[in-house]
């Protein structure tokens, strides 16, 4: 079993009700095992103007190799509506592995870690939240990435309020 953690958005389509949707359906895969899941988060768009996102990030156990994790979140997105028109632009749900394992890979259809693990307040954040202790493969601590952000994330992120 690997462990892996997930960054989850939305900002389309009742955004709350498809992450928690997501959250359910990965659930529900017998060969997956969630450990933890992040409160849902509200943050700006980065990209083209367009309304906030709801993110979160979970924790999971899985039997899934890295690629064909990555085919069961693309297939999950398809069946929750994604249509991959604009680059940067609003889906309805977006669902990037961002660690696996201690995975260092960069393949032509994914690169592990996620490339923009250490840069985003909305993926650092709730990862922090249900892995505090958390050490990147690097070597980083994502403790110490947050430290970099202390005067933007009470500007840039909210908790949804439940």
């Amino acid at each position: 079993m690997s462990s892996v953690f997930l960054a989850l958005g939305s900002n389309l389509n009742n955004p709350k009700r498809q992450i928690l949707s997501a959250i359910e359906a990965l659930k529900k895969d017998p060969r997956i095992t969630v450990h933890a899941v992040s409160s849902l988060y509200q943050t700006p768009a980065m990209g083209p103007p367009q309304d906030d996102y709801i993110n979160a990030v979970m924790h999971i156990n899985t039997e899934y190799s890295a690629r064909e994790l990555l085919s069961v979140c693309l297939a999950l997105e398809k069946q929750q509506g994604r249509i991959r028109i604009e680059p940067w632009g609003p889906r309805c749900i977006d669902i990037d592995i961002l660690l696996y394992d201690d995975m260092q890979r960069q393949e032509e259809d994914y690169i592990l870690p996620h490339p923009g693990l250490k840069e985003r307040l909305f993926v650092l954040v709730p990862l922090y939240e249900i892995a505090p202790q958390l050490i990147l493969p690097d070597g980083t601590a994502v403790a110490v990435l947050l430290q970099g952000f202390k005067n933007e994330e009470k500007v840039l992120i909210q908790h949804v309020i439940e």
